[in-house]
């Protein structure tokens, strides 16, 4: 401002020499007890410093949510490098672990119940690429939010030239917000806390599918228990699996902040202030939470032990069922109907479930299967080889060359 010539240098100087100054808290606590507006209460606060005289020209053509909102965007979007930092952290968790079990094989589940063969290393890396879009959703919400506004009561530049934006926007590495009323539109902060409450949730993703992993009856993977550590004050033999139940509640709390913040785009007219005390309780608990989450989240995914042993087990416990839809295609192949097919398949199927049979031995029983596929046919579909052998197609479609 002093450059347009439109308050004295000397004015300029002597309020850019009270940041040597310490500020006192207490004195604009004490200030604000009277006026009852926290801006009001700094500026006072400030004259007091330089002298009435020499900052009469702060705040020239200013409103508070000038200095609110582009200092509040700041905070966001400094909170957004230190998630995304995280976020870059647990990829690398993740792409190693899925790297280290690409082929360790494992029953995939649908409805919770046994469906066909995948990898850990695929769980791993269907993890990464959710993470990766994430990462992406992140740093667009971070460039979302990166812009301030020094605009005057209602956004008209009334009392303020435009140029004085661009400048405190270049020195703070904002960009000008393009029209703005008394505030920044809040549709940007929608977005993003909406990209936080969609990385809580990719979070628990993780933390449900390690929480099964973990149930008694399962046991192909646990976090990591350490020397001395406690899992049960009535219990001594229990291990729970409580970092990854953690993650699902800090979860609940980042999801928390979402529709408060998509209420805060409707204000009335030019601005009310119904959205300011959202914004100071979601503002730092969403983003300190979803810090911390992440953090967790890649410690868990570091130590996570993983049995293969036992996810062979588990994928052997219904001997042989797992295969149902390779013969079942086979048959088509054949030249049996599907309808037929299905039914000839299903009925050798119902005996594993109803009566603990093996199913292999079942459809090598059953005159219309083999008269289809041969005793040769029907072995080779129970090769689980079948299963893994695109593993490195989706590999390559998730990680690239690396």
């Amino acid at each position: 401002m002093a450059d347009l010539g439109v308050i004295p240098r000397e004015n300029a100087r002597a309020v850019w020499k009270a940041g040597d100054v310490t500020f006192d808290v207490a004195r604009i606590d004490e200030i604000e007890a009277v006026t009852r507006h926290d801006v009001i209460a700094f500026l006072t606060h400030l004259a007091e410093i330089v002298g009435a005289d020499e900052a009469r020209f702060v705040h020239q053509g200013m409103t508070s949510s000038d200095v609110l909102d582009t200092c509040f965007n700041i905070q966001l979007t400094r909170a957004a490098d230190i998630l995304i930092a995280d976020i870059e952290g647990l990829l690398a968790a993740l792409k190693r672990r899925a790297f280290e079990h690409k082929m360790t094989l494992r029953i995939g589940r649908s409805h919770g119940i046994h469906a066909e063969p995948t990898t850990m290393g695929l769980t791993f890396a269907r993890f990464y690429a959710e993470m990766d879009r994430n990462l992406v959703r992140l740093r667009t919400a971070r460039d979302e939010v990166a812009t301030g506004a020094i605009s005057g009561a209602v956004g008209t530049f009334a009392n303020i030239d435009p140029g004085v934006e661009a400048h405190v926007c270049a020195q703070l590495g904002l960009k000008p917000e393009p029209i703005s009323t008394q505030v920044i539109p809040r549709d940007r902060h929608a977005a993003f806390f909406a990209a936080l409450g969609v990385v809580a949730s990719s979070i628990e993703n993780v933390a449900i599918e390690i929480r099964h992993m973990q149930r008694t009856e399962v046991l192909e993977g646990e976090e990591f228990f350490s020397k001395g550590q406690k899992g049960s004050s009535a219990m001594p033999h229990k291990r729970n699996p409580v970092l990854s139940e953690n993650l699902t509640g800090l979860a609940r709390l980042v999801r928390a902040a979402v529709v408060p913040a998509l209420e805060n785009v409707a204000l009335w007219h030019e601005r009310d202030i119904s959205h300011s005390s959202v914004e100071r309780n979601i503002g730092p608990d969403a983003t300190v939470t979803l810090d911390f989450a992440l953090a967790r989240l890649t410690q868990v995914i570091d130590k996570l032990v993983i049995y293969p042993e036992n996810m062979l087990a588990n994928m052997h416990k219904f001997r042989g069922l797992v295969m149902s839809q390779r013969v079942l295609l086979a048959l088509t192949q054949a030249g049996i109907s599907r309808e037929d097919a299905y039914r000839l398949v299903q009925r050798n199927a119902m005996k594993v479930w109803e009566e603990g049979r093996d199913f292999k031995t079942e459809l090598l029983a059953d005159p219309e299967v083999t008269a289809a596929l041969g005793r040769e046919g029907i072995e080779e579909k129970f090769d689980l080889g079948y299963h893994t052998r695109h593993v490195d197609t989706i590999f390559a479609r998730v990680f690239g060359n690396s």
